[in-house]
């Protein structure tokens, strides 16, 4: 079986996959203060409650966006897994050119999501990726990487405006009921979902004028499904975008 890990700013989200099926996965907050055998107990915890046996573990992927915890999670792989894990980054075949000024300025996160995207859905595609950043990222016809914006997450903009707005409480993030608020809460939910409902259309709708105008769009991430229902540019949520990219990339490079 295969393990593919997801390493983000603010969480670490893993699979297992049995050939192309995605059998079991997680989602587990992001600690840089975690040693090695920390999170060696904390996945063989997550794998004992499913059954799963670490030996049945022959192959591991990664991809990370925060490189300080990339050799905590490699030294972890190799004492409890036994297992040389890929890690997504140069020399890994992709399968997608880097249309970008400095290839290895692109976060894996994007790459895997690029790769996933083009090779499930075909091109031009535009990625976007709700996470810590909102990203956004542009595949052409021919399955090239063409590059992208960002921009702040929707939870990191929602607890700047708690922080430095002394009267504004933090909020649940729900769909508004509508776009005027009655109260502090409301406005604010409605300010802040819809304020990125706006962001999305109008950063995707220039993006499709730069690729030709046409072009699928995929949206992934834990606040994709939320956003997305008040869109009119995303057309298709999907949750484990990274988890395939990263099983696609590993059997490129298995062969």
């Amino acid at each position: 079986m295969l393990l593919v890990i997801d390493v983000g700013n603010s969480n670490i989200v893993l699979g297992v996959y049995e050939g192309e099926r995605l059998a079991v996965h997680w989602r587990v907050s992001t600690d840089r203060k975690r040693t090695a055998d920390e999170y060696g107990m904390l996945f063989k915890s997550l794998f004992d409650y499913h059954h799963i046996s670490l030996e049945s573990i022959d192959a591991i992927a990664i991809s990370s966006v925060v490189p300080p915890l990339t050799p905590i999670l490699e030294t972890m792989i190799r004492r409890y897994f036994h297992v040389e894990p890929l890690v997504v980054g140069p020399g890994v075949k992709t399968g997608m050119p880097i249309r970008f000024e400095n290839p290895r300025e692109v976060g894996a996160d994007r790459i895997v999501n690029g790769v996933a995207a083009f090779e499930l859905y075909g091109g031009p595609i535009i990625a976007v990726d709700f996470g810590t950043a909102t990203t956004f990222d542009a595949i052409s016809a021919k399955g090239e990487y063409l590059g992208g914006a960002i921009a702040p997450g929707i939870g990191i903009s929602t607890e700047a405006l708690f922080q430095q707005a002394a009267k504004l409480p933090r909020i649940e993030l729900v769909k508004p009921r509508a776009v005027i608020g009655k109260n502090t809460v409301a406005g604010m939910q409605a300010g802040i979902i819809f304020g990125f409902v706006g962001q999305v259309d109008g950063i995707v709708t220039r993006m499709k004028n730069e690729l030709g105008g046409k072009a699928f769009v995929v949206a992934t991430g834990g606040l994709a499904r939320l956003i997305a229902q008040e869109t009119s540019s995303i057309d298709k949520v999907d949750p484990f975008l990274t988890l395939e990219g990263l099983r696609i990339i590993y059997n490129r490079n298995v062969g």
